[in-house]
């Protein structure tokens, strides 16, 4: 027993796993490939030196963190960054995930009070995959008209991994894709308990999101007769910064994906009790109340996120496509509050409540099924 973290043989026992249960389901593989794994590199790099100057002053190197793959970047006001704010009141790791998440070269002005976010942020650029684009964080006080940045840093690792992708082609919007996932990797070994137990065993997180997924491709692809083509995805890396999701984002059209139902820790029943889930983003589109109309002749409950200081909406699976205007919400029961059992080694198979996970995805199909017809088209999120 080894757990799953990304990178290592236990999840890649996992993928061989799912990749399994994908093909005895009938799925297609994505986008012509002969296999249902999205394979990608994450490199790990280690800094060699940075140098930066603001309107002629020079910065220090706590007040700067450069997000790129090159090896060697020399940038200044001439190079075409488009300059965005992290301003004072702003959710820090929100706007800092969003401009990871990027899809353009991004100088980021970041205003003071964020300094020590900025600090413990720094450690997490070491690790990342390959992107033609780069974004520059520099903490400062004013808006600089002027600024040069030379960094360099050094490829020390380079690690495969992989997201797993089924299809199932959609009868008369094969172009129109409607997306269930979960992410199948988890923390691997850890520090040992009381009892000895080292290995994080994720089976709420996100073993059971992807079980959902699971079923829900033999679900689909026995009826047969689903209008809007499904793609069924078991992300990897979320838990070391989402790399799989991101990967996946930037190999999809956003504006061909009608709606995103991201599974994720449904293992426990919500705070509302059985036969029912609550919908992160839940205002940011009418997904939502699709879902509901849908559920309205069972017992099922759909209730808005109860914990939205934790800014759940941007911290899984779901978040870089809704970044992209898709309407990509993660359905989840979890307590954010009290979950005993969450990044432990005690998340094993005998604390779930499989009987209330059974109903959940029996109504997730349910939910589901006009807009997998193409009958309902949620609301697209708004740009921030």
């Amino acid at each position: 027993m080894e757990g799953r973290a990304a990178f290592t043989k236990g999840i890649e026992k996992s993928a061989e796993f799912i990749s399994g249960e994908f093909k005895k389901a009938g799925l297609s593989t994505w986008d012509t490939s002969k296999s249902y794994l999205q394979p990608f590199t994450v490199i790990k790099l280690k800094p060699l030196n940075v140098t930066a100057e603001l309107d002629g002053r020079p910065l220090s190197e706590k007040q700067i963190a450069v997000f790129t793959a090159q090896t060697e970047l020399s940038i200044s006001n001439s190079s075409g960054y488009e300059k965005v704010y992290i301003k004072q009141g702003d959710i820090f790791v929100d706007k800092l995930l969003k401009y990871l998440q990027r899809d353009k070269n991004y100088l980021v002005i970041v205003d003071t009070s964020f300094a020590r976010n900025l600090e413990r942020f720094k450690s997490f650029v070491l690790q990342q995959f390959k992107s033609p684009n780069n974004a520059i964080f520099v903490l400062t006080p004013t808006d600089p008209k002027t600024y040069t940045v030379h960094y360099s840093q050094q490829i020390v690792d380079s690690k495969f991994t992989n997201n797993i992708v089924g299809v199932l082609p959609g009868r008369s919007k094969k172009n129109e894709y409607v997306i269930f996932s979960g992410h199948y990797d988890h923390l691997g070994i850890g520090a040992p308990d009381e009892k000895r137990d080292s290995v994080f065993n994720g089976a709420n997180d996100d073993a059971s999101g992807v079980t959902a997924v699971i079923m829900l491709a033999n679900y689909f692809a026995k009826l047969n007769n689903n209008e809007r083509t499904i793609l069924f995805i078991a992300f990897t890396a979320e838990e070391v910064g989402g790399y799989g999701s991101q990967y996946f984002s930037k190999h999809v059209d956003p504006s061909k994906v009608m709606a995103m139902f991201n599974i994720e820790m449904i293992g426990t029943e919500s705070k509302w009790g059985m036969n029912s889930v609550y919908l992160t983003g839940y205002e940011k589109t009418d997904m939502g109340k699709i879902l509901e109309k849908n559920l309205s002749a069972t017992q099922f409950k759909i209730y808005p996120d109860p914990y939205t200081s934790q800014h759940l909406f941007y911290r899984s699976d779901n978040a870089t496509l809704a970044r992209n205007g898709v309407p990509a919400h993660t359905i989840s029961t979890s307590k954010m509050n009290s979950e005993k059992y969450y990044h432990t080694p005690d998340d094993e198979i005998e604390t779930l409540d499989l009987k209330n996970m059974t109903e959940i995805i029996k109504a997730i199909a349910i939910s589901s099924r006009s807009i997998v017809d193409g009958k309902d088209t949620p609301s697209r999120v708004a740009p921030e």
